[in-house]
């Protein structure tokens, strides 16, 4: 667990004293830190930014102005081109898209064409963006094949891992770089596979041991099968295209054991810039939560329980008690079960609602990244005691992607 600083609540209130909450912030001592730690522990390896788990332009632009850092990996290609006509010369589109009028500005526009890479992993991914090219599309566009990280088990009969590509054998995946290279108007630039078993699920739950060591048994199976199956799938494609400029993979989670491994030229992180609650229960790294949100105490219903404005902001994946953000300062609050995070407002449980008053702050963190800033338009941005500068989040430029 993440323990705040003793001032850190005292600290917040003061800088945001002159806001009214709601409100988000993010820390940027932490968020250096943390930056800090990433790049330490890509041991030389690139850092391209997750763009979801960031969901702001100004901060995308910090991290990505510090040593060790570069390019970005956006979400949807309505971003994509977004970012790239913002200035960013360098995005890989994380996933496929079936946005029509997307490809057709970015195969007319030979600026997008050389910054943007998109995603394939089917053939018939590459026939939408023939037949969405318009008059002018005439520009090459820049494709990434995605290798299916997912561990089998019992001969397949048991996956673990995220449903993503279909492309899960080396020979696959050349196969299709191969249909890419014989078709005009595309050329193969890169592989991407996000081992999101090792690199999102965290390794140490709290009261959990029996399970935390299952799960550190399993991603050890899991780091040495990818590993070696991405070489083997890097050099059949390399094979096809001998110029490939970038293998990318990992994600906050693993980026030390995927930045060991020889075949991967780049690795992915977002969420341990802001450190969300999911990303406490790690035994390879300590983030300081950096990105945090505010909602006011609007009611004193009894004795040990407070109400605050909303705050029922779930992430996404799979429902559950994980997907719901934390009451963080004061230390010792809890939902009710009977409420949890509600709509418009929110009970609170425990003694430190007794020393709270109405206008009265409880911060909290979002369990994810960057789904905190489609909730808030602007983020505070606090140095020391004082909110320095104040930044829209995508929502707040009218940027809502999904």
């Amino acid at each position: 667990m993440n323990l705040p600083a003793g001032g850190d609540r005292a600290r917040y209130d003061r800088a945001t004293a002159h806001l009214d909450a709601p409100l988000a912030i993010v820390d940027l001592d932490a968020f250096d830190a943390n930056a800090d730690d990433l790049v330490r522990r890509a041991g030389g390896k690139p850092i391209r930014v997750a763009s979801k788990s960031v969901r702001c332009r100004a901060l995308l632009e910090r991290v990505l102005a510090r040593p060790g850092f570069a390019g970005i990996m956006s979400y949807t290609l309505a971003e994509s081109v977004w970012l790239a006509r913002s200035g960013f010369e360098d995005v890989l589109l994380a996933y496929p898209s079936t946005d029509r009028a997307g490809f057709a500005e970015l195969a007319g526009d030979p600026k997008l064409a050389a910054a943007v890479t998109v995603m394939v992993d089917d053939p018939a991914q590459l026939e939408l963006i023939d037949r969405s090219r318009g008059a002018d599309g005439s520009q090459e566009v820049r494709v990434c094949l995605e290798l299916d990280t997912a561990l089998h088990l019992l001969g397949g009969r048991v996956r673990v891992g995220a449903r993503r590509s279909p492309l899960r054998d080396p020979a696959g995946l050349a196969e299709l770089a191969r249909t890419v290279c014989a078709r005009p108007g595309f050329r193969v630039v890169g592989i991407m596979g996000y081992e999101g078993h090792v690199a999102g699920v965290g390794d140490a739950l709290a009261g959990r041991p029996l399970r935390s060591r299952a799960i550190r048994l399993m991603q050890a199976a899991a780091r040495k099968e990818l590993a070696a199956r991405r070489a083997e799938a890097v050099r059949a494609v390399r094979a096809v295209v001998p110029d490939l400029e970038f293998v990318n993979g990992g994600g906050t989670g693993s980026v030390q054991q995927t930045a060991a491994e020889d075949s991967v030229t780049e690795i992915a992180a977002g969420s341990g810039l802001y450190v969300p609650r999911l990303f406490d229960n790690y035994t390879s790294f300590r983030g300081r939560p950096a990105a945090l949100f505010a909602q006011p105490v609007v009611r004193r219903p009894g004795v040990g329980v407070v109400t605050v404005l909303g705050g029922g902001y779930p992430a996404s994946g799979a429902a559950g008690a994980d997907r719901l953000p934390e009451p963080y300062l004061p230390q010792g609050l809890r939902y009710d079960p009977q409420e949890g995070a509600g709509e418009v407002q929110t009970p609170l449980l425990g003694s430190p609602a007794d020393d709270l008053l109405i206008g009265d702050r409880v911060w909290f963190r979002h369990a994810k990244a960057g789904e905190l800033c489609e909730r808030f338009d602007a983020l505070h941005l606090v140095e020391g005691d004082r909110v320095t500068a104040t930044v829209p989040t995508y929502r707040g430029e009218g940027r809502t992607f999904l």
